[in-house]
């Protein structure tokens, strides 16, 4: 959203004025920092490429240039506004992992998609800011090549914790990031001093032992990447350390404890829909496509898609033990998409007795043409004599 005025130099910048405005525009919290802001979030970001730690996401690598630095992505910038909005929970978002028959989805996709609220916002208070002052400026959320975490720690609003997220003094760890790139320049604010001392709690948590080290994360062992973003079928070892978790997970997020300052989001498009707290396997694994849809219209998790949702979906089935799962299960076999199928078998075979399946894999894997879900049935069998013995 490149934009102008003729007049660049409109007057001088008040940053309590822009503040102001930033809160009016419902923004949390606001902070200033040069679009030159250092080189050494891009060699952090470097080092996670170097290392293959992004898995699939190969638009990190194949952006990293722009990505490792504001004016890498815009020459002409000269501040960064980043601006933060509290989505905080109003209950312990852990509270439904032992009720296995229940699906776990993060906090931040229980309301709507925050991507579409927070640019209106930043597209509101960007254009103010031009009527004001003058100046260029672009608007980003989450979906351009950005570091928001190490330019809204510049800026201020926090710091990064040792789980690599944004921790805040008064949000605790619930903060949705926004920034406005322009050319004006705007006096920076000191960073955030704020630090973890000698607390793990966040490593510790971590069920697929995701973190290599403090302040370092492997993607590819993340429950978030592994439910959200990658596109391929979930390593068979990971699996099981899912549980219920059918899209994303908060767990290194909610055991900190900063989170004792943390407040409820005071956004209603945030609060938690209903129907989807804690919802129910059994009726989530049926979805077709227009049903998934229509479930999940206006969530982030309808860009996930019905396939790798229902992928998730027979994880945490195959994870909750229940062998009355077994009928919900069976039809997804066959399923057109060979993501669900792989998940179904192993589903199956986590929750079968060996007859069963063998009646199964004896009827359908003759007719089989996709080879990872081949090998999943021949691993599907090794798997229950490993339960047996």
């Amino acid at each position: 959203m490149p934009t102008s005025i003729s007049d660049p130099s409109a007057g001088v910048i008040d940053r309590d004025r822009i503040r102001a405005a930033a809160r009016d525009e419902g923004f949390d919290d606001v902070g200033f920092t040069a679009a030159d802001f250092g080189p050494e979030p891009g060699r952090h970001l470097a080092d996670f490429i170097a290392h293959g730690r992004q898995g699939d996401m190969d638009w990190i690598a194949r952006k990293a240039d722009r990505r490792r630095h504001p004016q890498a992505l815009w020459p002409e910038a000269r501040s960064v506004i980043m601006l933060a909005l509290n989505y905080g929970p109003d209950r312990d978002p852990r509270a439904a992992l032992d009720q296995p028959d229940r699906g776990v989805i993060s906090v931040y996709a229980g309301g709507r998609d925050y991507h579409d609220l927070v640019k209106k916002k930043l597209k509101r208070l960007a254009r103010w800011l031009i009527a004001t002052y003058g100046g260029d400026v672009k608007v980003f959320v989450d979906t351009a090549p950005v570091m928001e975490k190490p330019l809204a720690a510049a800026a201020g609003l926090g710091w990064q914790g040792k789980h690599t997220n944004l921790l805040s003094r008064e949000f605790g760890s619930w903060l949705f990031l926004g920034s406005i790139f322009t050319t004006l320049d705007i006096a920076p604010d000191d960073a955030e001093a704020g630090s973890c001392g000698s607390c793990t709690a966040c490593l510790d948590i971590c069920p697929t032992g995701a973190f290599p080290a403090p302040y370092q994360l492997d993607a590819r062992r993340c429950i978030s990447y592994l439910t959200i973003e990658t596109r391929s079928h979930i390593d068979r070892e990971l699996r099981p350390l899912i549980g219920n978790r059918i899209y994303g997970c908060d767990d290194c997020l909610a055991v900190c404890p900063w989170n004792k300052y943390a407040k409820a989001a005071h956004e209603m498009a945030f609060l938690p829909r209903p129907e989807l707290v804690a919802p129910r396997l059994q009726d989530l694994v049926t979805l077709d496509d227009p049903a998934f849809r229509a479930l999940f219209s206006g969530s982030p998790v309808k860009r996930l898609g019905r396939n790798r949702f229902i992928r998730n979906v027979l994880i945490a089935l195959g994870n909750s033990g229940e062998a009355s799962h077994q009928d919900r299960i069976e039809p997804l076999l066959t399923d057109a998409s060979p993501i669900v199928r792989v998940a179904a078998i192993w589903a199956l075979g986590r929750l079968a007795d060996q007859q069963i399946y063998d009646r199964h894999r004896d009827d359908l894997l003759p007719r089989e043409t996709d080879a990872e879900v081949i090998t999943e049935w021949n691993l599907g069998r090794d798997q229950l004599n490993e339960q047996t013995e």
